[in-house]
């Protein structure tokens, strides 16, 4: 995970930054913001874990949520897109999945997690589901994969 690179490169590019977090708990923020000068790119970090948040303070339709779950491709879509509204960052990320260890199913099993990242017209959501059943390596693999993804965006 190269923390360094990205920081160099979100500052020297002058590009914004903004997350939403949910199974992640505000791990991403953290490590965007751990090196000095990340004011510079970095403007929110909102941690909408539960459905009621993400619905009050991302404005996602809470039918999205009935019908597809808070864990889905259509809910991180819609948490990515309406962040990008509400930050106006020229990078937006959100994150929605089962770090675990309970709380999976056979159908969302623990260790699914999917990414958003709105960085202009361009919009990836990714369906990763992680081996490991330990929560904080869910939550590390997680925030590892979104640098590397950001990295190679910019």
């Amino acid at each position: 995970m190269d923390l360094k690179t990205l920081h160099k490169k979100l500052i020297h590019k002058k590009l914004t930054i903004s997350v939403a977090e949910s199974c992640t708990g505000g791990l991403l923020a953290n490590n965007l913001t751990k090196l000095a000068n990340s004011s510079k790119y970095f403007q929110m970090g909102l941690i909408t874990y539960s459905n009621e948040a993400k619905i009050k303070i991302l404005k996602v339709n809470k039918n999205i949520i009935k019908k597809y779950g808070a864990v889905s491709k259509e809910c991180c879509e819609a948490m990515v897109k309406n962040l990008s509204k509400i930050s106006k960052s020229k990078i937006n990320i959100s994150i929605t999945g089962i770090a675990g260890p309970g709380g999976g199913s056979k159908l969302k099993p623990v260790g699914l997690v999917y990414i958003g990242v709105k960085m202009g017209r361009h919009l990836l959501i990714l369906k990763n589901k992680f081996k490991s059943k330990n929560r904080n390596l869910i939550q590390k693999l997680t925030v590892k994969k979104i640098i590397n993804i950001i990295l190679n965006l910019i």
